[in-house]
């Protein structure tokens, strides 16, 4: 286990899901934060899907105390030094790239990055990565799949995104190469635009039961 891994391993503390955010309004990023963080679910991931992202991802980092941000959809370096630049502790892309990887390697932040194939994942760890992002999780096998590659890649640890809810999070969670899951269900789009904050907690702090098997 490299030490850029056991930094996001302690970042995210034994978090079961982390929230994979899009938040449209920099408004919603502190009271949404803020929610999830009560619920239990300190570690977030705020996707830079929107022209609001960085922003987003300031205002959590300035004023939410309690939350772990991170940012997701990294596609390259300049995307890598903007969001850390706004606050984020950790990286998140949904693939790896020569580029990414090289420029990572080079910052104390640690990158999770997004995998599918065994060639894939053989890649990132000729890079030192051995914490992997697993995208998209349901469209490329789900759990089976991940299941077949703990004996043969023994060793490499995954946080499966994409189609993962409350209802399949356990599948993956239940299996020994998955440290946790990434979902939107606890933050959904129209909870957050009526401001449904209490509802989200109520979310995040069902999420937070499921812990690992």
């Amino acid at each position: 286990m490299t030490s850029k891994t056991q930094k996001l391993l302690a970042l995210l503390d034994g978090q079961p899901v982390i929230p994979v955010l899009k938040i449209e309004r920099a408004a919603d990023a502190v009271p949404l934060a803020r929610a999830l963080a009560r619920g239990g679910l300190r570690a977030i991931e705020i996707t830079l899907r929107t022209d609001e992202a960085l922003e987003c991802i300031r205002r959590v980092a300035a004023e939410v105390e309690d939350c772990i941000v991170g940012a997701g959809t990294i596609l390259n370096a300049r995307h890598f030094d903007e969001a850390v630049a706004a606050g984020s502790k950790f990286i998140v892309s949904p693939g790896l790239t020569r580029e990414l990887s090289a420029h990572a390697a080079s910052s104390d932040v640690p990158l999770l990055p997004g995998t599918i194939t065994p060639g894939e994942i053989m890649a990132a760890l000729e890079a030192g990565l051995d914490f992997l992002k697993f995208f998209p999780a349901e469209q490329a096998g789900g759990a089976p799949f991940l299941k077949a590659l703990a004996s043969p890649i023994a060793g490499v640890k995954f946080c499966p995104t994409g189609g993962i809810s409350a209802k399949n999070a356990k599948d993956y969670l239940s299996l020994p190469n998955v440290v946790c899951v990434g979902g939107s269900w606890v933050a959904p789009d129209d909870m957050v635009k009526s401001g449904d904050w209490a509802g989200i907690e109520a979310l995040a702090a069902e999420a937070n039961k499921l812990r690992k098997s």
